[in-house]
């Protein structure tokens, strides 16, 4: 982390250290940090950190993919952040990296992870392109849902298809910005997420995922202080 990322990880601390160590349990979970190798189509899924269409982009100027499409319209987060759809934001990214724009898809319709999966799948029919290997780039703390919510929506057989995942290449402290929000916002979202790695899973949405103790422990500490509940499901 060079000087500017320690004084703006510096400023963005705002809540106890306890809750930051505890943040950062749930977040090495939720990030899977998984290899990736070379692949027919790098997929990101669109949301409110431009630094998803940044490693998109770089994964496929050093040769990662063939394809590279953007899926996601508006989500609650970035709606707030762009006037145009997430797709559309985060493929001006990649032409200014140098992607060439007949390389690039844009799927502009979804409002979920979920969507992502299945409007960006009907497009790639639609154009004839089965891939057999897929590179999915979100949030660092997004890896593990992302992931669990792919396999479970994915149209076709998942088992034909070599399935990877990754991630703007930060760390816990370095991840607020102003588009993100401070670490009391990113705790808020990262416990919320976790909960719907449970939830979704029982109501099929994901496929299930283990928890270890330590995480939910974790979670329930952030919880029952009550300063990060506001992205939580309500019963």
């Amino acid at each position: 982390m060079d000087l500017t990322e320690q004084a703006q990880a510096k400023t963005y601390r705002t809540v106890p250290q306890e809750d930051m160590d505890d943040g950062q349990i749930i977040w090495d979970y939720l990030k899977l940090g998984g290899t990736i190798e070379k692949s027919d189509l790098i997929l990101a899924l669109g949301c409110n950190d431009i630094r998803v269409a940044d490693r998109a982009s770089d994964l496929y100027l050093q040769g990662y993919g063939d394809v590279l499409m953007f899926s996601g319209k508006n989500g609650k987060r970035s709606i707030s952040v762009w006037s145009k759809p997430e797709a559309e934001v985060f493929r001006d990214r990649a032409l200014e990296k140098g992607v060439p724009s007949e390389k690039i898809l844009i799927e502009n319709k979804s409002t979920n992870t979920g969507e992502n999966v299945q409007f960006s799948f009907k497009i790639l029919e639609e154009k004839g392109i089965k891939p057999k290997g897929i590179i999915l780039v979100q949030k660092p703390y997004m890896e593990r849902r992302t992931l669990a919510t792919f396999m479970k929506q994915w149209p076709d057989d998942t088992s034909r298809i070599k399935i990877y995942v990754t991630s703007p290449e930060v760390t816990f402290l370095e991840y607020p910005t102003k588009d993100t929000g401070d670490f009391q916002r990113v705790l808020t979202i990262i416990i919320g997420d976790l909960q719907r790695i449970q939830l979704y899973a029982q109501i099929g949405f994901q496929i299930p995922q283990d928890i270890p103790n330590e995480v939910l422990d974790a979670f329930k500490r952030l919880k029952n202080t009550g300063r990060y509940n506001s992205h939580l499901v309500q019963p």
